[in-house]
């Protein structure tokens, strides 16, 4: 049974948060605490929130939540970015497709391309374009990371390094003003670090909610980027990314 609106809010609320109380959720959803206590209490279950003292906090800035949790999270999002990044990418390019579940939408999105090859770290991703004889696909070899369905790694950053990508697409754990692009597992990070040194242009996928979560390992800085899709932005965020030279394509 997946989450529902408010509790999907809730989960994205306290990744930007260092805690929240129940009361602060009762305020912002005009709901009963009991309702908020049950939310609370079905989060916790599945192990995506910590309770504390008269709230909760995020689980760690040092794992990102599982795959099969993030998977559907903010999902008209990220089908909204992944439709915007399918129609930059033309017919015949050489795309790597990395780690984060925006970046399976966006392989949704490119099955009706035509020619493409297509190298992925993402077991997902090769799953979904094996279907599709139209594209060609070569995932790198590298160490399975089960909970996230991914390949990282020495021989992943070695097979990364061997090609110069027409287009990088990549998601991120989290974003900060200060610090750019950011992560939360080193591993991760150091792949995407790589993709976009790899790539002619860079792509960032990432939805509103990114934004100030607690990711610990960094990327790149902004100005290594140069496109950004999303679904929102304040004018302080587009001013900050337009200062880097960032292309902003908002998806809604």
């Amino acid at each position: 049974m997946g989450l529902n609106e408010r509790q999907n809010q809730i989960l994205n609320w306290v990744q930007q948060e260092d805690a929240l109380l129940v009361e602060d959720m009762v305020a912002r959803f005009n709901v009963s605490s009991q309702t908020i206590r049950k939310d609370i209490n079905q989060l916790a279950e599945r192990h995506l929130i910590r309770r504390t003292h008269g709230g909760i906090s995020p689980v760690s800035s040092a794992e990102n939540l599982p795959f099969d949790h993030r998977q559907f999270l903010n999902g008209d999002a990220k089908t909204s970015i992944a439709a915007q990044v399918a129609q930059l990418i033309p017919d015949g390019a050489s795309v790597f497709l990395g780690i984060g579940t925006t970046v399976e939408y966006v392989a949704k999105a490119l099955v009706s391309h035509h020619n493409l090859q297509v190298f992925t770290n993402n077991l997902t991703v090769a799953g979904i374009l094996g279907n599709y004889p139209n594209i060609r696909v070569r995932v790198l070899a590298g160490k399975l990371r089960h909970q996230h369905h991914d390949l990282v790694g020495e021989e992943t950053l070695s097979g990364l390094r061997q090609y110069y990508f027409d287009y990088g697409v990549l998601g991120c754990g989290g974003m900060d003003e200060d610090q750019g692009i950011l992560d939360f597992d080193p591993e991760e990070a150091a792949v995407s670090r790589v993709l976009v040194e790899q790539s002619r242009y860079s792509v960032l996928v990432a939805d509103q909610y990114k934004w100030g979560r607690k990711a610990m390992a960094r990327v790149q800085p902004f100005s290594a980027i140069d496109w950004f899709f999303s679904d929102a932005l304040s004018e302080e965020q587009t001013r900050l990314l337009t200062s880097h030279g960032v292309q902003i394509q908002l998806c809604s």
